[in-house]
């Protein structure tokens, strides 16, 4: 009973004293902006078709479609071309400052606001990475998504080292302003009703938006730690618990994935794999196509194959190199999948979920490799600049260069 008893205390204060998974919750930021960006990007000249006035899915059609679901989308709220281009432009800078991890909770909201006005202005475009991009922008919102690899990171690592040096960082004007101005452009939207409908997100935006008040109100004017260490508990247990229903939720998606292809006919004889590689729209190289295809053994061991990973894949969490070895699997899958189906977006979207589960060694050592890809170049750059050999800096050992290494 001791044994179970000292379990439970140890599990509850490494949810509530922490925020677990700090690179976990940096990679998937950068990968689902990432995802989303380059899309936006990508898609810039099929924008009206898309999203816009001159898309299938008319004005009309989407006021009744949102009328009867209550989803939360800013481009119902006009119907002229210039509203459509702010959204739009609006959607890509904000995707571009949390991809850098500027501001990371207001951008986090900011991000989801502007997935949401989009895709759910014409549910009816994309190929399945959406689904996935729509729930993660939700999820973002709840995490401490840049304790590491942001420009938030950097910044925090500034003051503290000019603290410890005896100086004064200086007050931060850009949030307070930032607060205030977004504070008055959302009671603007509520007076006005544009929030009326599927309370979820207006709640969402609400609760950020007061949070942050009550957070800077206490970090500043509490006489004790008491009110931080509290604010802190309540921001690492829903952190860590948006950051299990953001793995809960890559399980899912493969455990049904999994499942449903068993039941199918096409799965069960080994064949499935064959038949999107011969359609037209999935064959953006109609050669690797038929050379993938040409051999029925290897056809049939790839069907077999992402059914056995895909099912198998949430059982073996609790095994680390097991797991290891399935999610580069799985990766690997969706990198050829990117390429021979012309889905890159929907791989790119796959993939960032599934950057969840890598493990920590793993991503502090890409970020160290990264530390030194930077310093290298930016020797290069000063050798280049003043012809001069640039000594290679000396820096003492620290035991986590990730937590102070690249930083967007």
């Amino acid at each position: 009973m001791n044994r179970v008893s000292l379990a439970v205390s140890a599990a509850i204060a490494r949810v509530t004293e922490s925020a677990l998974g700090p690179y976990q919750t940096a990679v998937i930021r950068i990968g689902f902006t990432a995802t989303w960006l380059l899309f936006l990007l990508r898609e810039f000249p099929h924008r009206q078709e898309l999203y816009g006035p001159d898309g299938p899915w008319d004005f009309g059609l989407a006021q009744q479609l949102v009328g009867t679901n209550g989803a939360f989308t800013a481009l119902m709220w006009s119907g002229s071309q210039v509203w459509f281009e702010t959204v739009y432009a609006f959607a890509v800078l904000t995707s571009v400052l949390l991809l850098l991890g500027w501001r990371t909770r207001t951008m986090s909201v900011l991000f989801m606001v502007g997935v949401l006005s989009l895709q759910n202005r014409s549910v009816f475009v994309g190929d399945g990475g959406d689904n996935v991009l729509h729930l993660m922008c939700v999820y973002l919102v709840f995490t401490r998504c840049g304790q590491v690899w942001s420009l938030d990171a950097r910044r925090a690592r500034r003051a503290g080292e000019a603290r410890a040096r005896g100086e004064h960082a200086g007050p931060d004007r850009v949030g307070p302003v930032l607060w205030a101005v977004l504070g008055l452009v959302l009671g603007a939207v509520t007076a006005v009703g544009r929030l009326d409908g599927d309370p979820t997100i207006p709640v969402i935006l609400w609760a950020v938006w007061l949070g942050t008040a009550l957070w800077w109100v206490v970090d500043r004017r509490a006489r004790t730690d008491q009110p931080r260490i509290l604010l802190d508990v309540v921001g690492n247990i829903a952190h860590n618990g948006a950051l299990l229903v953001i793995m809960a939720e890559a399980c899912l998606i493969y455990a049904t994935a999994g499942w449903y292809k068993i039941q199918g006919s096409r799965w069960q004889d080994g064949t499935a794999v064959y038949y999107p590689l011969h359609l037209e729209y999935f064959s953006p190289w109609p050669g690797l196509a038929d050379l993938l295809s040409a051999s029925g053994t290897m056809v049939m061991l790839i069907t077999y194959g992402t059914v056995l990973v895909q099912v198998a894949f949430p059982f073996t969490l609790f095994h680390r190199r097991v797991k290891n070895v399935l999610l580069a699997a799985m990766m690997t899958e969706h990198a050829v999948i990117a390429v021979v189906l012309g889905l890159p977006f929907f791989s790119l979207a796959m993939i960032a979920a599934d950057a969840v589960f890598l493990p920590t060694p793993f991503l502090r050592r890409v970020g160290a490799g990264a530390d030194r890809a930077r310093a290298r170049l930016a020797r290069t750059v000063r050798r280049r600049d003043d012809g001069t050999r640039v000594p290679e800096p000396r820096t003492p050992e620290d035991p986590e260069p990730a937590h102070v290494g690249f930083t967007a």
